[in-house]
């Protein structure tokens, strides 16, 4: 039976993965981003798009009518929107109290709170019993990130997950975070991943090789089907074994 999952983030990377793999089992997807183009061109059969910036309110309204209009009911929902704010404006000025304040917010923002909103304006069209909610998290929520924002960010979703799966679970609703360690294919990175970097990051694997959006995207299918409902209020680390779990 075709279920309605709704992703953001969906057209690049991990985001776009997931889109492909839900299709592909004959779901209605529904790609959100900030950039239309980028989810015009995204190509996933048969998948709607909406375009918006999900930290704002006002646009995180629309894409709660746009949803309930379309789709009425939501199945699955992926939180694959995020990244470390490499696409965003630099901190004005040269205050560097300044660039410290602006790093963190902006971490905050496209991290944390788009992922909160986003689940809060959709809280309603949960399908119940069965609805899952699915967050992106990152190995960095346990060994940092370099400045630290980018990793804070990612381990604030952890107890809002749990929250969140305490209040759904009596609604049959599970709630799930997903970490991945290094993919590659996306554009996290940008142009900082250097031959070096990388093969540090590989070698830290039990496996001996990098992860890839797919690796990701199984995860949260398989979170998603319904041999999964007893899973719930989890953090799953998929990274080749270079965090070992807690």
């Amino acid at each position: 039976m075709a279920r309605n999952v709704v992703i953001s983030g969906g057209g690049t990377g991990i985001g776009l993965a997931a889109a492909r793999v839900f299709a592909a089992d004959g779901d209605q997807v529904v790609l959100l981003g900030r950039r239309a183009d980028v989810l015009e061109k995204a190509g996933v059969p048969g998948a709607l798009t909406y375009a918006a910036d999900l930290a704002e309110p006002a646009d995180v309204h629309g894409v709660a009518a746009f949803v309930e209009r379309e789709l009425g009911t939501v199945d699955v929902l992926v939180h694959s929107a995020g990244g470390s704010g490499l696409l965003e404006p630099d901190a004005p000025g040269e205050d560097p109290l300044a660039a410290v304040a602006h790093s963190w917010n902006v971490n905050f923002r496209i991290n944390t709170l788009t992922a909160v909103l986003l689940t809060e304006a959709l809280k309603p069209r949960l399908a119940e019993p069965g609805g899952r909610v699915l967050f992106l998290g990152s190995i960095a929520a346990y060994r940092g990130s370099g400045s630290g924002a980018y990793a804070a960010a990612k381990a604030g979703l952890h107890p809002y997950a749990h929250d969140l799966a305490r209040q759904l679970g009596p609604r049959g609703v599970t709630v799930n975070v997903v970490a991945p360690g290094y993919i590659e294919d996306t554009e996290f990175f940008g142009d900082a991943m250097t031959e070096d970097r990388r093969n540090q990051r590989i070698g830290e694997t039990s496996n001996g090789r990098a992860g890839t959006p797919g690796d990701v995207a199984a995860t949260l299918h398989w979170l998603a089907s319904g041999g999964a409902g007893h899973i719930t209020s989890q953090i799953i680390q998929v990274n080749g074994g270079a965090e070992r779990g807690h």
